[in-house]
């Protein structure tokens, strides 16, 4: 089995995190969005994985150190990483191109913005399976149309009128890879766009005019981090979940804590520490980290930052920020929000 994840975005819509950080390595309670997110399908897939995919961007963004942390990833699962790049943004079916030497066998394509939380079997019968999700407003989504057999005969992007209520979520199973890998040359021979861009739904789309068996793969959760406020959302539901499984350890032993409290679910990165403050619930804090005299919930808050004098509920802070709640002189840089 091998998984494809095209991840060449730079995500404007996370502005200002995303401007030196790629949005798929924003850590979401204490690990990288496409960490979690491969860590969870292997998980769902049961069966071990011998290749991870990668189809990233410019180097100049995407650069030796995220190179690093993903055969570090890939390797902790056993499977070998590919790194591939996305020279221009061409859309899903383009970037799914762009790994065109690993597309070959049973394959999971998932795009890095999205958690999951899952428990199914693939279907046997199945030659591809569209992970989706039960959603209340299905006009905002695409969603999958079915049939009397319950297996998906149309792709339908925000319907006007109700088609069903399972939204496509951006992962994918294909019992042959090469097969899609076929029908998307054809679309790039064919140029044939949407938006200017070429897409993974007209290679799906070819698929099912042949013949070919898709399924629905239910997810229990889905979880974006399209933006900010979602991210926070996400982070606090993360952290939920993880405290219930109790397989993660969310406090680090290394994190010094001074007449100060936790309100669980937090987590605390490695060498944080913790002055005359009151943590949580709901709270992420980054490696190496400092919150002194401050009350912070409901945030996200990453590595070597230092928080003082500061009450924050729904925040998202970067990476090396020094904030102080008594602030008299402020430089703050391009696309910063303070509300």
């Amino acid at each position: 089995m091998k998984i494809i994840v095209p991840m060449a975005g730079r995500g404007s819509r996370l502005r200002p995190h995303s401007l030196t950080v790629p949005k798929p390595l924003i850590p979401v309670a204490g690990q990288p969005i496409v960490h979690r997110l491969v860590k969870d399908i292997a998980k769902v897939l049961k069966q071990p994985i011998d290749e991870i995919a990668f189809v990233l961007g410019d180097p100049a963004f995407f650069g030796d150190d995220v190179v690093e942390s993903l055969e570090k990833l890939a390797t902790s699962l056993g499977a070998k990483a590919s790194i591939y790049r996305q020279d221009l943004p061409l859309g899903t079916g383009h970037a799914i191109m762009c790994a065109k030497p690993s597309l070959s066998g049973s394959a999971v394509i998932a795009y890095a913005d999205t958690l999951i939380r899952a428990e199914f079997d693939l279907d046997p019968t199945a030659d591809s399976v569209i992970w989706t999700k039960q959603v209340e407003n299905p006009e905002a989504y695409g969603v999958v149309k079915l049939n009397a057999n319950q297996e998906i005969v149309e792709l339908v992007e925000k319907p006007k009128e109700f088609v069903s209520d399972q939204a496509v979520i951006g992962i994918y199973y294909f019992k042959d890879v090469a097969v899609l890998k076929e029908k998307l040359q054809q679309i790039l021979d064919e140029n044939v766009t949407n938006g200017g861009e070429y897409q993974i739904n007209d290679g799906i789309k070819r698929m099912m005019a042949d013949g070919k068996v898709f399924k629905t793969g239910t997810v229990d959760e889905w979880m974006d981090c399209g933006n900010k406020a979602i991210t926070v959302e996400t982070n606090t539901r993360m952290l939920g979940f993880l405290k219930a499984d109790g397989e993660e350890q969310l406090v680090a032993t290394s994190a010094m804590l001074q007449d100060s409290n936790i309100i669980e679910p937090c987590f605390i990165g490695e060498n944080v520490v913790i002055k005359n403050s009151t943590v949580g619930p709901n709270v992420s804090i980054g490696n190496n980290s400092i919150i002194e005299n401050s009350t912070v919930k409901n945030s996200l808050i990453q590595t070597h930052t230092t928080i003082q004098n500061a009450n924050l509920d729904d925040a998202m802070i970067g990476n090396h920020v020094k904030f102080d709640g008594s602030f008299t002189s402020v430089s703050i840089g391009d696309y910063s929000v303070l509300e």
